[in-house]
């Protein structure tokens, strides 16, 4: 028969155990041979400098103008064959007015079917499309939201800006929200190209940082006005590359109003057709738009503008060229399309007409396009 082994040897050996195991909690800094450590005291910081303080007042004063534009699109279920609304993208737009319109880029909601916004609270609603602009790159949407979450955006000019001046962009690039960048006026009248192939003239370069996302979204200026849309970047990765577009406010105001008016911007007709490049060059002719067509019962055609032709030998009849407006100079089709959507359908203007080696000015009365 085994001897029993005696209560006070465990009680031993568990006191020692516990003690142990209590001296592992409570000193680990001797356990693992370091001194304890403490957090270091904080250095006072001082008052905030003079630039930080206007920023932070810019973006307190201009973010609640900024809002976040999620495009929607169609999507089939798989199984239950229903259709739902979808993302498609996000872009960045601004307030423009107190009754719910926003604006934002053409291709921020290209393609979809429907896009919501989420103002700077957090709120959403559904946005309908009232119009929309390709050759600027521009569209208006509108949301039925109470005027109190409305503030619009403050206006400013393009006209008067200068390199060198300091700009700050207001966005949501890869979908984070009311982010702030900022830069400066790197060059101006830049010319891009828009998503139907039109030329956009006068744009504003900038080296404020500008990615997916901020498409639609404010340039603004030291005074929080708005100077531009962000509308392009020139990078080879997709990221920003500190060269980024923005539409001039100028054009934003004149093409805004007309789009929230009209549903669509409205150009000005003359009635005329254009000759291609190749013609001024085999001909000879001056820089202008070359007339080949002139429709009937037109502007141009009450006018007495002539197109080029084919005679009934073959030979090249002389036709008109129109090298100006109003004494702005026109070199090719689109600068004729630029200088008409400055001016409104019954608007006079008097062109400057080549044939043959003469100039004419001729007056001529824009119509309403068909």
């Amino acid at each position: 028969m085994k001897a029993l082994t005696s209560p006070s040897k465990f009680a031993v050996a568990a006191a020692a155990l516990l003690g142990a195991a209590a001296a592992f909690f409570a000193v680990p800094a001797l356990v693992q041979g370091r001194p304890d450590a403490a957090p270091r005291a904080i250095a006072p910081r001082g008052p905030l400098a003079a630039d930080e303080l206007a920023n932070i007042e810019l973006f307190r004063r201009t973010s609640p103008s900024v809002v976040h534009i999620t495009s929607l699109g169609v999507q089939r279920e798989l199984f239950s064959l229903n259709v739902q609304q979808v993302p498609r993208g996000t872009g960045t737009g601004f307030v423009w007015d107190d009754s719910g319109h926003i604006v934002t880029n053409f291709h921020v909601i290209q393609g979809g079917n429907g896009a919501r916004v989420t103002l700077a609270d957090q709120t959403t609603f559904d946005a309908a499309v009232v119009g929309a602009f390709p050759d600027r790159d521009l569209a208006v949407l509108r949301i039925d939201a109470p005027k109190a979450k409305l503030p619009p955006i403050a206006l400013g000019s393009s006209r008067d800006l200068q390199v060198g001046q300091r700009v700050y962009a207001i966005g949501n690039p890869f979908g984070l929200d009311q982010t702030l960048t900022t830069g400066l006026v790197s060059a101006l009248n830049r010319e891009i190209e828009s998503f139907n192939n039109r030329t956009i003239r006068g744009v504003i370069q900038t080296d404020a940082a500008i990615n997916p996302g901020n498409s639609g979204g404010p340039l603004l200026d030291s005074a929080g006005r708005l100077i531009g849309v962000n509308t392009q970047i020139a990078s080879p990765s997709g990221a920003s590359a500190g060269i980024g577009f923005a539409i001039p406010a100028d054009e934003v105001n004149r093409i805004v109003p007309r789009l929230i008016r009209d549903g669509r911007f409205v150009r000005p007709a003359i009635g005329v057709s254009a000759g291609p490049a190749g013609l001024q060059q085999v001909l000879k002719l001056p820089r202008g738009v070359a007339i080949v067509d002139v429709g009937r019962g037109t502007p141009a055609a009450r006018a007495g503008l002539q197109p080029f032709r084919r005679g009934n030998r073959g030979e090249v009849v002389a036709g008109d060229v129109i090298t100006a407006i109003n004494g702005e100079p026109v070199n090719d089709f689109d600068d004729m399309l630029t200088a008409l959507e400055r001016r409104q359908p019954g608007e006079t203007v008097t062109l400057s007409v080549w044939r043959e080696g003469r100039t004419r000015s001729q007056a001529l009365v824009l119509a309403a396009p068909e």
